[in-house]
């Protein structure tokens, strides 16, 4: 449900709350593990930066004047490759300690009641379809797509007869106020590294990271080390216009494709929204969660994950062509 939530919307903070207020409390009636319900819930959630349409592909493309389609086809197999980390993971759990887990008691629902169950899920692909779609089969620009996205959504509501002025209105401010946070972001940080480069900050980081080795990737890893830190305590927008316009053409002189680091970037970005202090997924789960789950269990149970996350980094730059076949 994640991976589809990530593919309809790609907006991270949505998709948590989302299983916050419906699949937590659930796996946690059931008798599931809380650690692990946790860390899926935050996990999954914060897949919409990696599965396209990602707004965080979007801005890296814009700010690296990379095309943002072809982000979106090289993200694809990457995002998919994590959730697949995430389910191994929680099936190897579940499989050495069943009682993390547990099997649902009474008696298993009918072919019947599952098929009518499944009908939830046909408009939310049906949507998923049109957007990744009209993009991949080159029919629609990444823009022209958000609309046929947009088009989806509000005729899947008018079929459930869930539309309302209201609810139009509320998703239109909505829309604005992400912008808006967008946009002024990007001003302040573009006036920043304007300021920076005029007096000659970016010559002067360049020349640090370059000079630190003569090895492509000793300076790959350290740009994933310095952006891992970077996201412990910034927003992830500030980092991309803060740093891809020193990167990208340092990683461009070095021979390395900028629409593979792209994807590299935003599955180091995936960690920014788990790790400690920062970590807003952390925060939006705990605006939803139970009271008696704190701050500090929802970052101990984020930390496997993030350790996945820094597995599927690590595949990634060893083994390229996953994102750039």
């Amino acid at each position: 449900m994640a991976v589809i939530l990530a593919a309809m919307s790609g907006i991270i903070g949505g998709e948590v709350v989302l299983l916050g207020l419906i699949a937590l409390p659930q796996m946690l009636r059931l008798g599931y593990d809380k650690n692990l319900a946790i860390g899926v819930v935050c996990a999954g959630g914060a897949l919409g930066t990696m599965v396209p349409p990602s707004i965080v592909l979007i801005i890296y493309g814009l700010t690296a004047n990379v095309s943002i389609g072809d982000l979106f086809t090289a993200a694809f197999i990457p995002g998919l490759m994590l959730a697949g980390f995430y389910v191994a993971y929680v099936l190897i759990r579940a499989y050495l300690n069943p009682a993390m887990a547990p099997v649902v008691e009474g008696p298993r629902a009918s072919t019947a009641e599952k098929l009518r169950l499944a009908k939830g899920l046909f408009l939310p692909i049906l949507v998923v379809i049109g957007v990744l779609g009209s993009i991949y089969g080159g029919i629609a620009s990444v823009t022209e797509a958000s609309a046929v996205g947009v088009l989806g959504v509000t005729l899947s509501t008018m079929i459930r007869g869930e539309f309302t002025i209201g609810l139009m209105k509320a998703a239109a401010l909505q829309t604005l106020q992400t912008v808006g946070m967008i946009v002024w972001i990007g001003i302040g940080a573009t006036a920043l590294v304007g300021v920076f480069n005029l007096m000659g900050g970016i010559k002067f980081v360049s020349a640090l990271i370059t000079g630190i080795s003569d090895e492509p990737v000793i300076v790959l890893l350290f740009m994933m080390a310095l952006l891992f830190v970077l996201g412990m305590f910034l927003d992830w927008v500030g980092i991309a216009l803060l740093t891809m316009p020193i990167f990208v053409p340092i990683i461009t002189s070095m021979g390395y494709d900028p629409v593979w680091f792209g994807v590299v970037f935003c599955m180091n970005m995936q960690m920014s929204f788990l790790s400690p202090p920062f970590g807003p997924a952390a925060f939006y789960l705990k605006s939803v969660a139970p009271p008696d789950i704190s701050l500090g269990d929802i970052f101990r149970s984020l930390l496997p994950f993030i350790g996945l996350q820094a597995l599927a980094v690590a595949v990634l730059i060893l083994f390229p062509a996953i994102a750039i076949y």
